[in-house]
């Protein structure tokens, strides 16, 4: 590894642990890049979660963004391009159009690259510099591979991202200005299928699933998406804090992520509540599984609003949304044009994917499972520029 790249292990890791049967896993041995290999020998993948050793912790005094909540990653030194401190706009208009007593934009839009993928990128990074490998892999429809280019780029590793022929222009130039190697395929799930092969031959790092039934994306990485609740929590504290989290969602990764960084700050007794998660899904996936579905199972549906497209889920987003005794919610594309709008006219200007939030919402409020005291936050994922000149064009603007 060069040594000018920054990589420091925290030394409160205590391994990885399923979050489905409880089998712990050490970091000795191989490192398990598929879920809980137990679980998925009896044929229900499930994800793996970082698992910390220690007692009680505290924000690192005088640190910014995501390494501010350093004793709770994976490194406490990472190759960093200045990711997290997103701002939490607070929206009044919006919270009377919903008709809740608060309404909040967590804009991680505001990241080095565009979206929040940039809290998963630097640690997966990392841990590919510590294990080794010349180059990390990702499966990205768009936000995820730009992110991972730019990340291994500052470190000196080689990235390759399998995506398809519906990748917009705009990643695509900034996946060539990185210097990624980017495979396109016509079927998505070929995109796993390479993903596992470079795997397989020890060539690259996986940071996303290449699994059928899949599972979350890299542990290390995900474990960084516990941040934005984190910071959540810290901006409205002294406030009465958020009762209602609302996030985009196609196979659960930042909604994982929320839950278990509300978790941590609610054993931390920096929060009194924990919020309900609701997951916005361009069609029922996630929700069928809530009503009685495997999620085994493939859900196939189309849409435009490709940062959340696929036709799969997984078992962390379940355990996510039941355990917080919220809810998945499915819009169609033109309520999230509507949302869109909504939202660039208070002032957030949002990618088509993030603005199912602000859709979501509008449909629980009116189902009436809002209620008038609650407090919300949107997630907004990524900003408008993402894929501001393809959903106008897809409209007939």
């Amino acid at each position: 590894m060069d040594p000018g790249i920054p990589m420091q292990r925290n030394p409160a890791l205590g391994g990885l642990t399923c979050l489905r049967c409880g089998t712990a896993y050490g970091l000795d041995g191989p490192e398990p890049l598929t879920g809980c290999p137990r679980c998925r020998a009896e044929g229900y993948p499930a994800s793996l979660v970082v698992r910390y050793d220690g007692g009680p912790w505290q924000p690192r005094p005088g640190a910014r963004g995501m390494a501010r909540y350093g004793e709770r990653l994976p490194y406490l030194a990472y190759p960093s391009l200045g990711e997290g401190g997103t701002p939490l706009v607070d929206l009044p208009r919006l919270a009377a159009t919903l008709g809740v007593a608060r309404l909040w934009v967590k804009n991680e839009g505001q990241n080095p690259t565009g979206s929040h993928k940039d809290r998963l990128s630097p640690l997966v990074v990392a841990r590919a510099l510590e294990l080794g490998y010349p180059a990390v892999i990702a499966a990205s429809s768009g936000n995820q591979g730009v992110s991972l280019a730019l990340y291994a780029a500052a470190a000196g590793l080689g990235c390759e991202i399998a995506t398809t022929h519906t990748m917009y222009a705009s990643w695509q130039d900034a996946l060539e200005q990185a210097g990624a190697r980017v495979v396109t395929f016509a079927d998505p799930f070929d995109r796993w299928r390479y993903v596992a092969r470079r795997v397989e031959e020890g060539a690259c790092y996986p940071a996303t699933n290449f699994i059928v039934p899949p599972v979350g994306s890299n542990p290390f990485g995900v474990d960084g998406y516990k941040t934005v609740a984190h910071e959540i929590v810290e901006a409205t504290a002294g406030d009465e804090p958020p009762t209602v989290v609302v996030a985009p969602c196609s196979r659960g990764d930042l909604l994982w992520g929320l839950w278990r960084g509300f978790q941590e700050a609610r054993e931390a007794g920096w929060l009194p509540e924990l919020p309900r998660l609701v997951a916005a899904e361009p069609f029922p996936r996630l929700a069928r599984v809530l009503a009685g579905a495997d999620y085994r199972d493939q859900f196939p549906g189309r849409t435009r609003l490709v940062s959340i497209g696929g036709s799969t889920v997984t078992y962390q987003a379940v355990r996510a949304v039941q355990d917080s005794r919220g809810r998945a919610v499915a819009v169609t594309e033109g309520e999230a044009a509507e949302a869109r709008q909504k939202l660039a006219r208070a002032g957030v200007y949002a990618e088509g994917s993030s603005a199912t939030t602000l859709a979501a919402a509008l449909r629980l409020r009116d189902e009436g499972w809002l209620r008038a005291g609650d407090r919300v936050v949107l997630v907004v994922t990524s900003h408008g520029f993402k894929d501001g000149a393809e959903m106008a064009r897809a409209s007939g603007r």
